[in-house]
């Protein structure tokens, strides 16, 4: 019998990690009963009662299995942490607070079996507010023209991973790894589902400002070039205007052409000019440099704090645990 993983990431999710676990649950009873399954839980560090409702559902029922981390690991490393401790035959993500609707889960496993390896759930329309709708679009429609590959638009990372490219992410060794651009760059044969994000079911969303722009600066550092390409490329067309303009005030002194009426205004909007670039281009920089200093230091994606109903981990086992 085939055993399909549900990987579920959480953070503060109190009111939501019993009714999505119930959800998942009753599709495999009605759509996927020749199925095995597993319910794989990571919470990351919630400050809530998540953990607590977590440990109930896992005494109850021995398919549900739980990760705790030691700390927030963040929104990126927590979920393909998790994805690499799953054991079915392929591995489904979804949201817990139902955005992901559930119902997307036998579509996924039809699609799997016709041979696709990856199963993509694509946002074509959402409930979410409209500005922020057009902003996400904006984003996807830069980056996808920027990125050295193929993206996806509007995937979030929701979808279906059969255990061979499981076994891919297993083998990257990257510290920080943007599950998307993975997707795009090193997938399978892939098919897209299209779906309407449905809003949250309970509780506030995680994201915010700093997140949305870690995430972008993630994707932008990961799969472009463009950045530095466009600094080093400006940088030497302004050099050169201002090495033509050096040249003519030369001229102009050597000449002593009093009535050329310029004045400082020139040098100062060439040291404004010069100066807003450098720091623009500094900041550029050092996203880059950032990123390259997250990956060689080779930090663990998480440490664990424990882990409930693992085949060789006992139920109230702690376990410290890097990988």
């Amino acid at each position: 019998m085939k055993k399909i993983s549900v990987l579920i990431p959480c953070y503060n999710e109190e009111e939501n990690v019993v009714p999505i676990s119930e959800a998942i649950i009753e599709q495999f009873k009605l759509y996927l009963s020749n199925y095995d399954y597993e319910i794989v839980f990571i919470d990351n560090d919630s400050k809530d009662t998540t953990r607590e409702k977590l440990v109930e559902l896992c005494k109850n029922n021995k398919h549900i299995k739980a990760i705790f981390n030691a700390k927030n690991f963040g929104q990126f490393n927590s979920p393909f942490y998790g994805m690499c401790q799953t054991t079915g035959d392929c591995t489904i993500t979804m949201c817990c607070d139902f955005q992901d609707p559930v119902e997307l889960i036998p579509r996924f496993v039809n699609e799997w079996e016709k041979g696709y390896k990856i199963v993509c759930a694509i946002k074509n329309t959402s409930k979410e507010n409209l500005f922020i709708r057009m902003l996400r679009t904006i984003y996807y429609k830069i980056w996808k023209k920027l990125s050295d590959v193929e993206q996806i638009e509007h995937f979030t990372g929701t979808g279906l991973y059969d255990k061979a490219f499981i076994e891919v992410l297993k083998n990257l060794d990257d510290p920080t790894p943007y599950l998307r651009g993975i997707v795009a760059e090193l997938g399978f044969k892939r098919k897209d589902i299209y779906y309407e994000q449905q809003k949250r079911r309970a509780g506030k969303t995680h994201n915010n400002f700093y997140t949305l722009y870690d995430a972008a600066m993630l994707s932008f550092t990961s799969y472009t070039k463009v950045g530095m390409r466009v600094a080093t490329i400006l940088g030497f067309f302004v050099s050169a205007i201002s090495l033509l303009v050096a040249l003519v005030y030369l001229i102009i002194k050597l000449v002593n052409w009093y009535g050329f009426p310029l004045g400082n205004a020139p040098t100062l909007i060439g040291i404004f000019v010069l100066g807003g670039l450098q720091l623009m281009f500094t900041g550029i920089l050092g996203e880059y440099i950032l990123s390259i200093n997250q990956r060689v230091m080779k930090r663990p994606l998480v440490i664990e704090e424990r882990r409930i109903n693992f085949d060789n981990d006992n139920e109230e086992d702690d376990k410290d645990e890097k990988t």
